[in-house]
């Protein structure tokens, strides 16, 4: 049995003035470790969406009248709370279980072998996202759930989902200079659906926050909109983005695109599909709190789908090292679809 080495004094002086460099100079983990980790962290940052979706349907978004404290004399939910109590304390949990799943991206991150600064930016931009929003969940509590502090709180968590995809993608990739595997026009399509797909998830959060799920029992302000009105606007871009998906898959497939982009549209182009039936139900059906809450998954499930297209169109290829032959590419037989 192999002895354990001695920790020395240094050491310890050396863990405690940088933990990371520490542990990265005595590990290194396999790259598909780094995959996991990242895609753990992209996992956890929808699971706090949902959770988060699950207090406000339940009427819960007071469980836990105060922040940072549950109650002003309780750090925790107590049995007098009841249920939504339980239901709000531990959404709250949870954000320490997507910090940690976060710090456990950020690790592997600078652990890995060669060092790769880009990812772990990307690990420590969730890092501060996930705390910017902490704090603002804080302040929606202190305001009575006021609409517009939920609806940023929602915008928050998008944009840690945006980070978190990225991250995910990097780590499959090397840090050679992106080379685009379509051309300016199809590149160019694509950002207009990325714009109108955050569009459709911004007039989502007013379509919620002048719906009728509150949040909370007590009487919760809503935002002064027409709620049928907004629902509709809402409705009107997810058909524009369907439409520019379509779109996009066409042009790909008259282009000879590679299949990596075009794999990626037809998964957005699915899951659009699925989120429209779930949307047309619910809002035929008086918003019952499942589809709701699925609905908000689908949401997720569609921004992610919209950056992994926008991700498709280029590639990343290992820096080689000095004096080796960098790598060749097939030159582009059509000037649309880009290099292949």
């Amino acid at each position: 049995m192999d002895r354990v080495p001695n920790v020395t004094r240094a050491d310890t002086a050396a863990a405690v003035r940088n933990p990371l460099a520490f542990i990265a100079a005595r590990w290194t983990p396999d790259p598909r470790t780094v995959q996991r980790a990242a895609l753990v962290a992209l996992a956890m940052s929808v699971v706090i969406v949902i959770t988060g979706g699950a207090v406000r349907l339940t009427g819960s978004g007071l469980g836990c009248p105060t922040w940072p404290k549950c109650t002003d004399d309780s750090l925790t939910t107590t049995s007098e709370m009841g249920f939504h109590g339980v239901i709000e304390f531990g959404n709250r949990l949870l954000t320490y279980v997507l910090c940690a799943a976060v710090g456990w991206a950020i690790i592997a991150a600078r652990s890995q072998k060669p060092y790769r600064r880009s990812l772990t930016r990307l690990g420590w931009a969730q890092f501060w996202i996930v705390m910017g929003n902490a704090i603002l969940g804080g302040i929606v509590v202190l305001v009575g759930l006021n609409p517009y502090t939920v609806a940023a709180h929602f915008l928050l968590s998008s944009a840690l989902i945006a980070v978190a995809t990225v991250m995910w993608q990097r780590t499959r990739e090397g840090d050679g200079a992106p080379r685009p595997l379509v051309g300016g026009s199809v590149r160019q399509l694509v950002w207009v659906m990325i714009v109108v797909s955050a569009l459709l998830i911004a007039v989502g959060t007013v379509v919620t926050g002048a719906g009728p799920h509150a949040g909370d029992s007590s009487e919760v302000e809503r935002m002064p909109i027409d709620w049928e009105t907004v629902s509709k606007a809402h409705a009107v871009l997810a058909w524009i983005v369907v439409t520019l998906t379509f779109a996009l898959w066409f042009v790909l497939k008259a282009v000879d695109a590679p299949k990596g982009p075009l794999a990626r549209t037809r998964d957005l182009f699915l899951v659009l599909l699925a989120q429209g039936v779930i949307g047309y139900v619910q809002y035929f059906t008086d918003l019952p709190e499942v589809l709701v809450g699925l609905h908000m998954f689908g949401s997720c499930l569609v921004w992610i789908a919209t950056l992994r297209v926008l991700l498709a169109l280029r590639e990343r290829t290992r820096e080689t090292a000095p004096g080796l032959p960098a790598q060749e590419y097939e030159a582009p037989s059509v000037s649309m679809a880009g290099p292949r």
